[in-house]
């Protein structure tokens, strides 16, 4: 079997790195020359809850050769249609392409290569780039979990296979209500991702703030709610169940969720949001795929998310230079 993770950043540079350290083979494939001779000449270095630098297979783009048997994505779903129309000429012809993309990147992926090619994966853990070849794990070592299936009824061959590499960094539950799992980590990318980029701030701090912690929970709300009103069931993560936690139709029980949150979040309470390393980059967030995949899922079902819209308006707005990331933005949230 021959396998590669296209687009290693902070979270594919990791995962390659535990893979590679348990004696799996992976390929380390991204566009950042930089962070490619970094890991050619040092290896991966893994810091933050972990500790340990391992070689590694890295390589650019254009020296990619070959088929692989099974691709994984870790790049930003808007370049989706370049990115997977490049990949498919070097995706064997019963390869798999898995997507660990946030959002709901199967259907987009699926209509370039084939519904039978496509397996997608959420991953409950989060990481910052440091610096080439640098990579800072922000989640707890006991929370490196991995949920995997498919949108096609005959999941692809490779499932097996693909699920073995993943668990030498973590437990993998292979999740047959897919769709729900998809949703519980937008939930989760919505609210803390959405508002860390906002704030300027880490998952913890966007909790621990009471006013920030009240825009998460309605940005929670709303996506409960939208998936309810849709007939989809909202799958736990990591044995947390988001609906039976932080799901409210009264006064007594919002208070409740309100308290819940920074214990909720806390396994991940150092992480931020890839969309506001982002910005800090310079570059566009993945935003429409995210809050805004909630924001159209709600126009399209007929169901109103009115702070989904706010929070993708305001990135954008700090996207195109208009504010910066702040603690000030909070008052934008109740224009």
């Amino acid at each position: 079997m021959r396998a590669a993770i296209y687009g290693a950043g902070s979270l594919g540079t990791i995962l390659g790195a535990y893979i590679t350290r348990k004696g799996g083979e992976i390929e380390l494939i991204n566009h950042n020359k930089a962070h490619v001779e970094a890991l050619k000449d040092d290896g991966a270095h893994v810091v933050g809850t972990v500790d340990f630098t391992v070689p590694v297979k890295a390589l650019l783009p254009e020296e990619m050769s070959g088929k692989y048997d099974i691709l994984f994505l870790l790049t930003k779903q808007q370049h989706n249609v370049e990115t997977v129309t490049f990949l498919k000429d070097f995706l064997a012809d019963d390869g798999v392409i898995v997507t660990l993309q946030n959002g709901l990147p199967e259907a987009g992926i699926a209509a370039i290569v084939g519904p039978e090619r496509v397996l997608g994966c959420t991953v409950a853990w989060g990481a910052t780039m440091l610096g080439p070849g640098l990579c800072q794990l922000t989640s707890q070592p006991d929370s490196l979990t991995f949920s995997l299936g498919s949108l096609n009824p005959q999941p692809n061959q490779h499932i097996g296979e693909v699920k073995r590499l993943l668990e030498m960094m973590g437990p993998v539950t292979v999740e047959s209500n897919f769709v729900g799992v998809r949703w519980s980590k937008l939930l989760i990318n919505s609210a803390f991702s959405g508002m860390s980029t906002v704030l300027g701030c880490t998952f913890g701090e966007a909790a621990a703030n009471k006013e920030s912690r009240r825009i998460v929970l309605e940005l929670i709300k709303e996506c409960i709610d939208v998936c309810d009103h849709a007939g989809i069931k909202i799958e736990p993560v990591q044995g947390k169940d988001a609906v039976k936690l932080l799901n409210y139709n009264g006064p007594v029980k919002k208070a409740l969720s309100l308290l819940i949150l920074p214990f909720a979040i806390r396994k991940h309470a150092l992480l931020k949001a890839s969309m506001l390393q982002d910005i800090e980059r310079g570059k566009k967030t993945e935003v429409d795929a995210i809050n805004g995949a909630i924001a159209a899922f709600g126009k399209e079902t007929g169901f109103p998310t009115p702070m989904n819209e706010k929070v993708t308006a305001i990135i954008h707005r700090i996207e195109n230079g208009e504010l910066r990331p702040s603690f000030d933005n909070l008052k934008l949230t109740t224009q």
